[in-house]
């Protein structure tokens, strides 16, 4: 960390003009200004939010529901003729009435118990007769609804939701991993590039000195003028070099500003961690946490519930169902309030109803056939799922001791080519060599230099691709799941 931040400053103090601003940005940095800014998460966040909306409506449907309903007034008159008393009656009628109701689903039977209480007023007037009557009732009633010999709707639904806001869970956390894999290979692409233009410019200084050198010796008549057309050669070309490495660099620059949503003018700068620690990982216990915590098994497993929900709901089409009713009600009637529950009237109905299928043809059986099938695709996926999450993972724990010898490999090269450069450059200060055979070995150290970038690198990235594939840190020992999925138990 202190190497990081002394990096920094350097940058910060030399690599940077006056009244000139850069961004530098570490991968942290960059991982979080992604996740602000990724139209892709923005999305699949809110296709979470909206799932656990789906799922908290469906529980509060659960819960006891009341309706009131209230018509303070009516009024009506109507003018009708009586063709066998040859005479027009010409009545009017005035009231009012509310009901309560509550109800409250069962979620274990998928049954319905309610109950009603309704509330009325009635004056009416006939003008030719002149009747007249005035009515108050009331009727409360306690009423259940039970379906039976059929599944459970209620509850199926339930399960339906959640594991809908689980697979949004899911995907919502593998669109986190996802933009961390795309930002880390495009924050390490822009590093390449950085250090690409650094190796070049390098070259293009002992080009340089080289060519002053040979240049010298020309108009002192050491040399054959030969040598200096050779030098303007090697110059040139690694002045081309500069030039594509500081192409390259904007380039990779702009793609990074793009994908994280910045300013495409904003000037940046990455500055990556290239510390390597080589750390030892069991082949048999990554591919054990891969199964254990990879998402994408669990969003196959929650295809196959929704596949046997399919299934259940194949099976109910034309199937022998029945509902049983119930219902117990008090009814009073009175031309006051004071004495509507004088004689009070009670009442009770009790029913059972049955559906019973004769012949549909086959369809029911044609479809349950169909659904299972789907089932059995689906369970074939997620086995070989399996066998590739183990590949993948096996692979990875086979690259990793490859990859650090080849750092190693690559950072003995560069010791090497330095030496041998400094070697050959004194030999082509005395004349023993020639500007031709000084860029072989010029050649050498610049490819050494990349090289061993490009190995950094490409540890640096299988290891992330380790800790995705089994969702588990082993420079942490601790799991890699988003806080999204893991309870917050996974990484932070």
């Amino acid at each position: 960390m202190r190497k990081i931040t002394l990096l920094a400053a350097l940058l910060f103090l030399w690599g940077v003009p006056d009244g000139f601003t850069q961004e530098i940005l570490t991968l942290d940095k960059a991982l979080k200004i992604a996740f602000e800014n990724s139209p892709s998460l923005i999305q699949s966040k809110l296709s979470l939010q909206q799932n656990e909306l789906n799922l908290k409506a469906q529980k509060a449907s659960l819960k006891s529901q009341f309706a009131l309903e209230v018509n303070p007034f009516r009024f009506s008159r109507t003018s009708q003729y009586d063709s066998y008393n040859s005479k027009w009656y010409d009545s009017k009628s005035m009231g009012a009435d509310a009901s309560l109701a509550i109800r409250q689903p069962i979620k274990w039977t998928d049954g319905t118990v309610s109950l009603v209480n309704d509330f009325s007023w009635q004056d009416a007037s006939n003008r030719t007769s002149g009747g007249k009557s005035t009515a108050f009732t009331h009727n409360l009633s306690l009423m259940i609804d039970q379906p039976i010999f059929t599944y459970n709707r209620t509850k199926m639904q339930l399960k339906e939701l959640e594991l809908a806001l689980e697979n949004a869970q899911l995907s919502y956390a593998m669109q986190q991993l996802t933009i961390e894999r795309n930002v880390t290979t495009n924050f390490y692409s822009v590093y390449q590039r950085q250090k690409d233009l650094s190796i070049a410019r390098d070259e293009y200084e002992n080009q340089r000195q080289n060519y002053e050198i040979i240049r010298n010796k020309v108009d002192a008549g050491l040399v054959a003028k030969e040598e200096l057309y050779q030098a303007e050669v090697n110059l040139a070309t690694s002045q081309s070099s500069v030039y594509t490495a500081e192409i390259n660099y904007e380039n990779a620059k702009d793609d990074f500003r793009l994908l994280l949503g910045i300013s495409l003018d904003e000037e940046i700068a990455v500055l990556p961690n290239t510390e390597v620690q080589p750390i030892s990982v069991n082949t048999a216990e990554a591919v054990r946490h891969g199964l254990e915590q990879r998402m994408e098994l669990r969003q196959k497993q929650i295809t196959l519930e929704r596949d046997a929900f399919a299934i259940v709901r194949a099976k109910s089409e034309s199937e022998f169902r029945g509902s049983i009713t119930a219902r117990v009600g008090l009814n009073a009637l009175g031309d006051k309030v004071a004495n509507m529950y004088d004689n009070p009237t009670d009442n009770e109905e009790f029913g059972i109803s049955l559906n019973i299928p004769i012949f549909d043809w086959g369809a029911k059986k044609a479809r349950v056939q169909s659904s299972k099938l789907a089932m059995e695709s689906d369970e074939v996926d997620l086995d070989e799922q399996k066998k590739e999450i183990t590949i993948n993972i096996r692979q990875v724990c086979r690259n990793l001791p490859t990859l650090i010898n080849q750092i190693n490999i690559r950072k003995k090269s560069i010791e090497n080519a330095e030496r041998t450069y400094d070697i050959n450059l004194e030999k082509y200060r005395n004349g023993d060599l020639t500007g031709m055979e000084l860029q072989q070995y010029q050649t050498q150290l610049t490819t050494a230099k990349q090289e061993y970038t490009n190995a950094i690198i490409s540890y640096k990235l299988e290891l992330l691709n380790l800790k995705i594939q089994t969702l588990w840190d082993f420079e942490t020992s601790q799991s890699y799941l988003p806080v999204e999925v893991s309870g917050g138990k996974g990484r932070k």
